[in-house]
């Protein structure tokens, strides 16, 4: 099978398409041809800053059939369309370290045809959905949903801020409006606000030209607050995130995009009796509770672009440079 590998080093520089022997399910196990990806900042991340110690098959995030079963499968069957979970050991309950061993990190990830792993760890994708819409789902739409409808236990009438229009963002906008929720979408561009808009984002600020946009929040909801913020910035954002909330608001931290570190104003954060949770995408469960959303609601994610799996350091490399809206696939 062919499969891009990170060897020798970390960058874009080192990943290499490679000739690799297609593995087999053992028992438990699942074969699955993969046919499409996705990318993440995560995985960008991975590639540019992390050299790995053995070569690595990168990527969390892809869709494909099951080829093969192995012995006691009954969960899924040959000819299904799946998705890998993000964490394919996490299938309920709380997270534990060995339950957070990741796809294109721990382990090998999905940026090749075939991947062998537990059939425990995969979910059927969502019904009328191709390999290239649920390839959109194991960390981005996942991470969304944990934030907001899990931890947060978004309700209707409540107000969410959605930093930005990446892949997680996105997401968190399709299904905040589910859930009757009032969002306001920030961004650098205009026309990714009007795009944001054209998905149902109801107020809108551009964070260039407004950079105390955490105020500004404020005002949208009429000094109360935002109950919401879907927090990618990390360091660099924090604090207007914090500025932003209402009064027990909460806020789902999932990235890192400005920075890692920051002095953080901590009286903000009692005195405004904020609940701040630290989201790593999430569980089986939390998928197959996503799954039935969506169908129900017949969503479908939004794709920017498509790359061949040969051009995934491009594909990096248009994430690097944040020109995208929503998510950026491979076709395998």
């Amino acid at each position: 099978m062919r499969a891009m590998v990170l060897e020798g080093g970390k960058g874009l520089d080192h990943l290499t398409l490679q000739e690799r022997p297609t593995p087999r399910p053992g028992p438990g196990e699942v074969l699955v041809r993969l046919r499409a990806a996705s990318i993440n900042y995560r995985d960008l991340a991975t590639v540019t800053m992390m050299a790995p110690s053995r070569p690595l098959i990168p990527l969390s995030d892809g869709a494909g059939v099951v080829e093969a079963v192995g012995d006691g499968v009954t969960r899924v069957a040959a000819g299904d369309l799946v998705t890998p979970g993000f964490f394919p050991h996490w299938i309920s309950g709380r997270p534990t370290p060995q339950r957070l061993a990741a796809l294109g990190g721990a382990l090998d990830g999905v940026a090749c045809e075939a991947i062998a792993l537990t059939a425990e760890g995969v979910t059927k994708a969502p019904a009328g959905w191709s390999a290239e819409e649920a390839a959109t789902l194991p960390c981005a739409a996942v991470t969304a949903w944990r934030g907001l409808m899990v931890e947060g236990q978004l309700t209707a009438g409540e107000t969410v801020l959605v930093q930005g229009t990446g892949g997680v963002s996105i997401f968190a906008l399709q299904f905040a409006k589910l859930a009757g929720a009032r969002v306001i979408v920030t961004s650098s561009s205009d026309e990714k606000l009007e795009r944001a808009k054209a998905l149902g984002a109801d107020e809108l600020i551009n964070y260039r030209a407004t950079p105390d946009w955490g105020a500004a929040a404020r005002k949208l909801t009429d000094g109360r607050g935002v109950d919401h913020v879907v927090e990618v910035g990390g360091a660099g954002t924090f604090q207007q995130s914090i500025a932003a909330c209402a009064l027990g608001g909460k806020i789902a931290v999932i990235g890192v995009l400005s920075g890692f570190v920051q002095d953080l104003n901590v009286a903000a954060m009692f005195g405004g009796n904020l609940h701040i949770n630290g989201i790593t995408v999430g569980s089986r469960e939390n998928v197959e509770q996503m799954v039935r959303a969506i169908e129900v609601a017949k969503l479908k994610p939004v794709i920017d672009r498509h790359y061949p799996l040969e051009q995934l350091g491009e594909a990096l490399a248009l994430m690097q440079g944040a020109s995208h809206f929503g998510k950026v696939v491979i076709d395998i």
